[in-house]
């Protein structure tokens, strides 16, 4: 395997290019956002871990009037365009905020968390006290947000000010890369102070974008293209770039011939098919898209261990929370929608992307839409589609092997949460007094609760066995080897000295559930799976289950 020198986690342009880290070039994004049809605003939205900062990075390093970065795109495919780079290359005042970080639980602390940000953006253009003919009172705004110590209303005009000041002191308008502009507002969202981080970022977007004869031109990124509205109010010449109508689709993520390219410099090529079922699958635009960050990841992990198989990468750095909450207020229309999905299906939903966050949990359309535009779903290739959509509907589908198991591990937490709550005690009642009548009742009440998924495989029913009495004070083993074999669940009262040993089936119909039941005892005695414990408990009771789909049976060894 070659040793490639791989960067996980660094988003800065410059670093990884003067440690000459592994780039894929994605220099030709500055061609499109330079040409005769230049917007004056461009959002770009992309799900999390798709290189929207370093794409942000690579831009800032190419117009900043401040650097010299010719050394920085040599060899990449925007320096054949001398032309290109003679007009605009380290040409330009160039402002770069990102405010993916601006977090907190309360609106005081996200707020300082803002103005601390701001302060660093003006500390890294202090040269623009050396100005002599600046206003005094500018001169005053700029010391204020320099130390941390402006108002709400300074604060909210920042960029305004500092673009006017560059302006003034370059004799150029200056061009503005915002990143993850909306980080603020979802946390704001998730932590009930909304309303009073919109006041800000509203005038702070209005006043920057907004008939600012200091701006050469933006760029904005963010996760959702959040009304106009709400925050773009009044914004001239605003073009967005989404997942679903996009000009730039090929400039974040990795596209088949860059991953293909890839895999071959690191002679990783046998590796192909298990790198696309797990980070496939994204469709954006006319392009199919894999993750960049778990390419990376994996690629990185391979190198050192290469018998290592794909793992998520992606569930550790981006906040799930979302699925949670779908999955929270699931109804039997959400849940049946989940189940499709997890099968490997696909829905078809009206999908809107202008929304605000405020009201995203207001209808569960809303909520299909969110799974969508933050990379949880993608949508299906037209190829695959067996039917003429409804106009204005989307058929969305489980991009990938990666994301499927997010889902699954959220919505076996989930359930293992829902069975904690649930009152289980005429459950627990009737599994120590041996009565499976009444426990087969129970469990079918609490098996309808669930949102299945591994198309009822016997691992679903395992996991959810576990998840009944997992937390409720017993001790809970599973697939431990017991004398000839293996059981599936043992559950130890150790207090009163009893132990219950399940063994599951998966029936392929209801008419032979009652035979599986059978089966499963069977197996528990020609087995001995419950010779070990007879010196150590009073009562041993042994089950057999079978289940299919959402229904179950229970029988006892006699």
């Amino acid at each position: 395997m070659a040793k490639l020198n791989i960067s996980v986690g660094i988003s800065d342009f410059s670093e990884i290019r003067q440690n000459q880290y592994y780039y894929v070039d994605k220099s030709g994004l500055i061609r499109q956002l330079t040409d005769g049809n230049r917007a004056k605003v461009t959002l770009i939205t992309r799900p999390r871990r798709f290189g929207k900062t370093l794409g942000m990075s690579m831009l800032e390093n190419f117009f900043n009037i401040q650097k010299d970065s010719k050394d920085l795109f040599y060899g990449l495919e925007i320096s054949k365009d001398a032309a290109l780079c003679h007009q605009w290359m380290n040409q330009y005042p160039t402002i770069f905020l990102t405010l993916k970080d601006i977090d907190g639980l309360s609106f005081e602390d996200a707020y300082g968390q803002l103005m601390e940000q701001i302060a660093d953006l003006y500390k890294e253009h202090v040269y623009l006290l050396d100005c002599d003919t600046v206003d005094p009172d500018d001169m005053q705004i700029f010391l204020d947000l320099k130390a941390g110590k402006a108002d709400k209303t300074k604060l909210s005009r920042s960029l305004a000010y500092l673009m006017k000041l560059m302006h003034h002191y370059y004799q150029k308008p200056v061009i503005l890369l915002l990143d993850e502009y909306d980080v603020p507002l979802a946390k704001a969202s998730s932590h009930g102070y909304y309303d009073e981080m919109l006041s800000i970022l509203k005038i702070m977007m209005s006043t920057a974008f907004k008939d600012n004869s200091d701006l050469l031109f933006a760029v904005i990124t963010g996760c959702l293209k959040i009304a106009k509205e709400s925050i773009f109010t009044g914004t001239n010449n605003f073009v967005s770039d989404t997942i679903s109508s996009s000009r730039l689709n090929e400039f974040f993520g990795f596209t088949q011939s860059e991953v293909n390219q890839i895999l071959k410099d690191a002679d990783c090529i046998r590796h192909a098919s298990e790198v696309k079922q797990w980070y496939d699958g994204y469709h954006f635009g006319n392009f199919d898209i894999y993750c960049p960050w778990d390419v990376m990841n994996y690629l990185r992990d391979l190198q050192q261990n290469p018998m290592i198989r794909p793992s998520s990468y992606w569930k550790n750095t981006s906040d799930n929370a979302i699925i949670r909450s779908f999955i929270d207020q699931s109804g039997s229309s959400i849940s049946q929608k989940l189940e499709k999905l997890l099968s490997g299906g696909y829905i078809v939903q009206q999908i809107d992307e202008n929304l605000t966050y405020d009201y995203l949990h207001s209808s569960e359309n809303n909520l299909w839409s969110i799974l969508y535009l933050t990379g949880y779903l993608t949508r299906v290739p037209d190829a695959e589609i067996e039917f003429a959509l409804p106009i204005g509907s989307t058929a969305l589908m489980i991009p990938n092997a990666e994301i499927r198991e997010i889902y699954e591990s959220t919505i076996m937490q989930w359930f293992n949460d829902y069975a904690r709550s649930w009152d289980r005690n005429n459950l627990f009642q009737a599994a120590w007094m041996e009565d499976a009548d009444t426990l087969t009742a129970e469990m079918n009440r609490l098996l309808r609760q669930t949102i299945s998924y591994h198309d009822y495989r016997e691992d679903f029913y395992h996991a959810f066995l576990a998840g009944i009495f997992a937390g409720a004070g017993y001790m809970v083993e599973s697939n431990r080897e017991h004398g000839e074999g293996r059981s599936d669940i043992v559950i130890s009262d150790l207090t009163n000295s009893k132990i219950i040993i399940f063994e599951a089936k998966y029936a392929k119909s209801v008419s032979t559930m009652e035979a599986d039941c059978e089966k499963a005892l069977e197996q528990i005695n020609t087995r001995m799976y419950a010779a070990e414990y007879e010196d150590d408990y009073d009562q041993i009771i042994c089950y057999g289950i079978a289940f299919y789909k959402k229904r179950c049976l229970v029988k006892k060894a006699e």
